[in-house]
C-alpha cells in the first residue's frame, strides 16, 4: 500500500515539481511574464507610498496590468496564475494610488 507510506513532514513540499506541467516542457515565456509582472507590482506599490514618485508608480502599474493580463492569457500552470493574479492586483492598486497622487504626467 504505497498510499500509506510516510516519508517525513516535508515530503509533501516538493519544490522541484511545483511548476511542472504534465507535458514536461519548460515554460520560460509564461514564467517571464509572471516575474516581470511581479517586479512591476513591487515598484508600483513602493512608489505609491511616495506622492512625488507618482509618474514612475503610475507607468509601472500600468505596465504591470498589461503584462499581467497578457500573462494570464498564456499561462499554463496554477503557480503562474497565482503569481499573476496577485501581482496584477498589486499593480492595479499601485496604479490607482499613483493616479490619485497626480497621474501619468
Amino acid at each position: 500500500m504505497a498510499q500509506t507510506l510516510r516519508r517525513g513532514p516535508l515530503a509533501a513540499l516538493n519544490l522541484s515539481a511545483i511548476n511542472r506541467v504534465h507535458d514536461d516542457r519548460p515554460h520560460t515565456k509564461e514564467n517571464t511574464f509572471a516575474a516581470v509582472t511581479f517586479v512591476f507590482a513591487v515598484i508600483a506599490i513602493v512608489c505609491a507610498f511616495f506622492p512625488s514618485a507618482h509618474m514612475l508608480g503610475a507607468w509601472t502599474g500600468l505596465a504591470g496590468v498589461f503584462t499581467g493580463l497578457t500573462g494570464q492569457m498564456i499561462s499554463s500552470t496554477t503557480v503562474e496564475r497565482f503569481v499573476l493574479v496577485i501581482s496584477l492586483g498589486a499593480s492595479a492598486v499601485g496604479l490607482f494610488i499613483s493616479m490619485a497622487h497626480g497621474g501619468l504626467w
